[in-house]
């Protein structure tokens, strides 16, 4: 083989393996507790909006603003694939929470993982997705005013 051939062929090799990597999409179910619980997130979200998961108990609705969706992704470059989980349910969050202000709410109910439109309601778990280079977090819930 010649020298250029052989350099090809690396090249071709390395694409493929390049392209398998990132066509890693690892399904993750995590705690939401934990992900509410970092220093980041007790930090940032608001502690005036509530964030209500599944059909856990909550307030009286007084107001309906509308049912929202937020996709999020992050870098997942040089971190833990949980740790890329958590940063970016932190940012599917602030997405809410930054809507229920927009709203004029005070909460988000009804909220469930919406990965790839497919819904998962859960009390506890959100669903992410973790790649070589990207980790994604979609929520669906309905903005609204709480007693």
């Amino acid at each position: 083989m010649t020298k250029g051939c052989l350099s090809l062929a690396v090249l071709i090799s390395g694409l493929v393996l390049a392209t398998a990597a990132q066509a890693r999409d690892t399904q993750y179910l995590l705690s939401i507790d934990e992900a509410m619980n970092t220093a980041a997130a007790r930090e940032r979200l608001d502690p005036d909006i509530h964030f209500v998961f599944a059909d856990s108990p909550h307030g009286d609705v007084v107001a309906e603003h509308g049912n929202f969706v937020t996709n999020k992704k992050t870098n997942a470059f040089n971190k833990s694939d949980e740790e890329a989980c958590r940063w970016v349910m932190l940012s599917a969050l602030l997405s809410l929470q930054e809507r229920v202000k927009l709203e004029g709410g005070n909460a988000v109910i009804n909220i469930e993982s919406y990965y790839k439109k497919q819904p998962m309601a859960s009390r506890s778990e959100y669903e992410c997705h973790a790649g070589a280079l990207m980790a994604g977090v979609a929520l669906r819930g309905d903005v609204v005013t709480l007693r």
